[in-house]
This record gives structure tokens, sequence and C-alpha cells, in this order.
């Protein structure tokens, strides 16, 4: 059973007339007719009774009926709402970000981005880069800003590079810190407040 053949006996059925019916769907009367016939012999009933050029519905096209607008009605809201999908009009994003681009980065972008698209929900999710990675892997998230390079033994992701940012050292005035340029070696033995491990920058420091 195809979809356009339930289009083709639809239109038959509301205009109780083959020519009528092909005009309306835009096909030859021929090409109709050939495949409302390839409709009856699948289905193993006749759909019309054609006597003295009287359209009539049988009782197993009665029975069809209902449910031949109801596919084709389903169709067609699943056009339309994969067209709204398509051209942002509706729809969910879950976005995943470490804190540092959430508070530094996304409002403003969010901002932009909810004014230009109001149909399309966003879903904020906080994390450091190796928890995004795997959140994105298994499905959890559809994209995330994460801090490149992505963790050893990733899956396979797409990565764009959006910026780049310098990693800066913030000490009491009265501490010990290295003058700048620093160097990773150079806090090798100061105290340093710093985010939880599986945190991208943790890991790299």
């Amino acid at each position: 059973m195809q979809f356009q053949q339930l289009l083709y006996f639809v239109a038959v059925a509301e205009t109780r007339h083959f020519t009528r019916a092909a005009e309306r769907v835009h096909v030859s009367q021929p090409s109709l007719s050939q495949q409302i016939r390839a409709l009856e012999s699948e289905l193993g009933a006749e759909l019309f009774s054609r006597a003295r050029g009287n359209i009539a519905l049988t009782e197993a096209g009665a029975a069809l009926l209902p449910l031949a607008r109801r596919i084709l009605a389903d169709a067609d809201t699943a056009r339309l709402e994969v067209q709204e999908l398509a051209q942002l009009r509706r729809g969910r994003v879950r976005l995943g970000a470490t804190p540092s681009l959430c508070t530094g980065l996304l409002p403003e972008v969010l901002r932009v981005f909810h004014d230009r698209h109001p149909g399309i929900r966003l879903l904020i999710e906080e994390g450091g880069s190796h928890d995004l990675v795997r959140q994105l892997a298994r499905g959890a998230l559809d994209l995330a800003l994460i801090v490149l390079p992505l963790p050893p033994g990733s899956p396979a992701l797409t990565t764009v590079e959006l910026l780049q940012e310098d990693l800066v050292v913030v000490s009491a005035a009265a501490g010990k810190a290295p003058r700048r340029p620093v160097r990773i070696a150079d806090l090798r033995d100061q105290p340093l407040v710093m985010f939880r491990h599986g945190y991208d920058l943790r890991e790299l420091t």
C-alpha cells in the first residue's frame, strides 16, 4: 500500500468520479485508475462499485476511507512538524557548556538566539569538558561548548574552534606568585583553588 494510492482513493471517494479525482491530484485518469486497481488487488477487495458509470464505495471502501484520511492527515502533520524544525520555528536544543563559558560567553549569545528563534526551547547543562563529551556521545546533548583539546579516548566528535583565551593566575598582592609570563611549572608548589576532578582546566594544568 502506497501513500499515493491512498491519496488517489480518497480523491475518488470524495468526488465519486475518476476523471475529476485525477484532475484534483494532477495525474492522468488512466494512471489514477491503474493505481486504484493495484490498491484493490493488494487489499484483496474492490473499493468502488462502478455500475452504469455510478461510482459508489463498497463496504471495504467505506471501511478504508476514514483510515486513509487519518493516514494522509498524519502525513501532513509530520511534514509540517519537520518543516518547522528545519526552519528553526520550533523545537528544542540541549546545549552543554563549561562553567566559565556559561558565565562569560553564553548570556549574550543566548539572548540573540532567543530573539531570532523564540520558538526554540534551550536547555543548558553546565559541566566539565569530560562530562559534556560523555553526554554528547550518549545523545544526552545536541552540542557543547568545551575546552580543546578533547580528552584522551574521547569518541569521534566534530569540533569547531570558536575562540582562544589566555589562562591567567590571580593571587593576593602579598602572595609569592611569580611575575609574568607564568609557566605551569612555576605553580608546582603553590596552593591552588581549582575545579573538581573531571574539569578540563584542572586536568590540563
